[in-house]
């Protein structure tokens, strides 16, 4: 079986655990991802499947979109939820819609983004994450990314809602952190879904409750052909 699957990853679950279940309900010896979703996110992950995982690298390349729930008025370790507050009962209240408007136009286009101490870049062979748990932090040199779409949703204080297109290698946790602390009173990630990854959407991403009940033959049904798509790709 070769192909490619994508599936809308629930909250809860990592990346790992998402391949982790395919391989096992459908006995698939060969899987593997094209893009962390860390538990918090939702959405798309790009599941290959058999041959297709040499596609890897190509799709891991393509630019992300996700829509975001930025909640102003706290920091936290991790840019989310799930981090510890570093700095908290900040007031949002004299934050305006036209100050976010100038905010997301700041963090437009091409910026330098420094990877958090809560990512998998890895340092002499061990990921920053890793290190992070054990209380040691590093300098970490500053990386280009781009931000291609930086668009406001809906506002409604603390909660802002963005839609986020960005190129491989951009930590969408760091850059609300990052407007958090231009508009002068932190902000973390309360929600990320990524919406696509490339040519994918998320209107094609099948639930992960809906591989709990089908066949191995109806799996092969909702594959995406590897050898087209390398085509796809070369044109």
């Amino acid at each position: 079986m070769d192909g490619i699957l994508i599936v809308d990853k629930p909250n809860g679950m990592t990346s790992h655990d998402v391949v982790d279940f395919i391989r096992r309900r459908f006995k698939i010896k060969k899987a593997g991802h094209a893009g962390t979703l860390d538990p918090l996110a939702t959405g798309i992950l790009v599941v290959l499947i058999g041959r297709a995982t040499k596609l890897s690298s190509i799709l891991m390349n393509k630019d992300k979109e996700y829509e975001v729930v930025m909640t102003l008025g706290k920091r936290t370790d991790t840019g989310d939820a799930d981090g510890k507050a570093i700095l908290e009962n900040m007031d949002c209240s004299r934050i305006t819609q036209a100050m976010i408007q100038e905010a997301l136009a700041k963090f437009s286009g091409e910026i330098l983004q420094v990877p958090p101490m809560m990512s998998a870049v890895k340092y002499k062979g061990k990921k920053l994450y890793e290190l992070a748990r054990k209380g040691i932090e590093i300098d970490r040199p500053a990386r280009r990314v781009s931000i291609k779409g930086l668009d406001l949703l809906d506002f409604n204080t603390p909660r802002v809602g963005l839609r986020i297109k960005c190129s491989k290698g951009t930590y969408v946790r760091a850059l609300c952190d990052e407007i958090g602390m231009h508009l002068g009173c932190g902000a973390y990630v309360s929600q990320i879904k990524r919406v696509s990854s490339g040519d994918f959407t998320i209107k094609e991403a099948i639930p992960l409750e809906r591989l709990r009940t089908i066949t191995r033959q109806e799996l092969g049904l909702l594959l995406k052909n590897e050898n087209y798509y390398k085509f796809k790709t070369a044109h």
